[in-house]
């Protein structure tokens, strides 16, 4: 299966972020965050459409040199979507409109107390793409079609917990929930799939 980014597909992904029967988290009391799930021309002459992912600045505080989305707590008074267009402003300097933004995927608790929810943007140009060093080690174009392979998504069992843990194969090396399980369900939703990750487990190493 192919993602071409071209008007066509934006049309398409848009119309299944409208139609997602999302589900909001409504458990025990956890601080609220958002992510900005990007997609952007994959920059490689393929013409195909990839989100970008990064990885954590090495001197971060918390859970440095890993693979995220750009993403953050929400300030007060903030929406989700607000949140993931400040932050994809503040650690990659891109800019996105009201009308870039697609909607909303299903939030997903994490084992350190968050509530995050992932926001589904759409963005032409990336020109403007400049990494924030002190957030930001690396930005990467991964393919939506390269996570489509069926050998791309692993799930493991860990003997801390009986829920799976999702793995998601990038290059020679692996990305572990929470980006892993937003990020799956987004791959989901580009198969015209709805596909619920909130089951999936992270790894032990990210539940503090």
């Amino acid at each position: 299966m192919t993602y071409p980014f071209e008007a066509a597909f934006r049309d398409e992904i848009a119309g299944r972020c409208a139609a997602f029967p999302r589900l909001a988290y409504d458990g025990p009391e956890l601080k609220r965050s958002a992510v900005a799930i990007t997609l952007v021309d994959a920059a490689d002459g393929s013409g195909q459409t990839a989100f970008l992912l990064t990885r954590r600045a090495p001197k971060l505080r918390a859970h440095a040199g890993q693979w995220a989305l750009p993403g953050g707590r929400l300030d007060p008074g903030e929406t989700a979507a607000g949140a993931a267009v400040r932050e994809l402003n503040e650690e990659l300097g891109l800019t996105l409109a009201d009308v870039d933004l697609l909607g909303p995927l299903d939030d997903y608790p994490t084992r350190s107390g968050y509530a995050i929810t992932p926001v589904v943007a759409w963005l032409d140009d990336t020109e403007a793409l400049a990494p924030n060093p002190a957030e930001v080690a690396s930005v990467h174009r991964i393919r939506l079609d390269h996570i489509g392979h069926e050998d791309a998504v692993h799930f493991v069992s860990i003997p801390e917990s009986d829920r799976p843990v999702i793995r998601l194969k990038i290059g020679d090396g692996f990305v572990h929930a929470p980006t892993a399980a937003m990020v799956y369900q987004l791959r989901e939703l580009a198969a015209g799939r709805v596909t619920r990750v909130d089951h999936l487990e992270q790894p032990v190493f990210a539940w503090r």
